[in-house]
């Protein structure tokens, strides 16, 4: 950030006064620029044992398989946020179930949160979206999927299903794993 978006002037990035870690500040006019985490909202759509996944028509990973997620918008509810986004990738209707899925990745700002979900009827490829499928554990392309998130998520469900309960699964995702996917840059 360069310059204040309150009044458009230079900003400067210190600790102030009464806080404990650096903010974007601007001395013209007072402002103290917090930024805070994105959070991504999704669901896991499943039918008759499948999961729903879609393969990406927009960067970041173009061309890999995802779970139907993306950042909440302003004056929505999580719930609402993974409804919308699956709505849009995967032109699906879902129940919401439980939250499944809550990971954090302190290295880029963002907390993934993911619903477990029941698949209602049909679905198409929405506008970010190349294609749709259903997929059974043993067909999940496993060294095409876009994030770690979106493994680690898939990961739990194909085991919790095999004993038959679905806790909520709470983790981080460190840089480490980012590179196993993302590579050195």
């Amino acid at each position: 950030m360069n310059f204040c978006s309150h009044c458009g002037q230079s900003v400067r990035f210190a600790i102030p006064e009464g806080d404990d870690r650096p903010r974007y500040l601007c001395d013209a006019c007072g402002t103290i620029h917090y930024q805070n985490p994105r959070i991504v909202a999704g669901t896991l759509p499943v039918h008759e044992g499948r999961v729903l996944l879609c393969r990406r028509a927009i960067a970041p990973r173009h061309g890999y398989w995802t779970l139907p997620a993306g950042f909440m918008e302003n004056a929505e509810t999580t719930l609402e946020a993974a409804t919308r986004e699956t709505r849009e990738e995967a032109c699906a209707e879902v129940r919401l179930r439980d939250l499944y899925t809550l990971i954090n990745l302190p290295h880029i700002n963002q907390v993934y949160m993911i619903f477990r979900a029941d698949l209602l009827g049909d679905f198409a490829a929405g506008p970010e979206s190349l294609e749709v499928a259903m997929f059974a554990e043993h067909e999940i392309p496993w060294d095409s999927l876009a994030f770690p998130t979106i493994e680690r998520t898939l990961r739990h469900y194909f085991s919790d299903r095999r004993q038959g309960d679905f806790p909520l699964h709470v983790s981080d995702i460190g840089p480490e794993d980012r590179q196993r996917y993302f590579g050195s840059a």
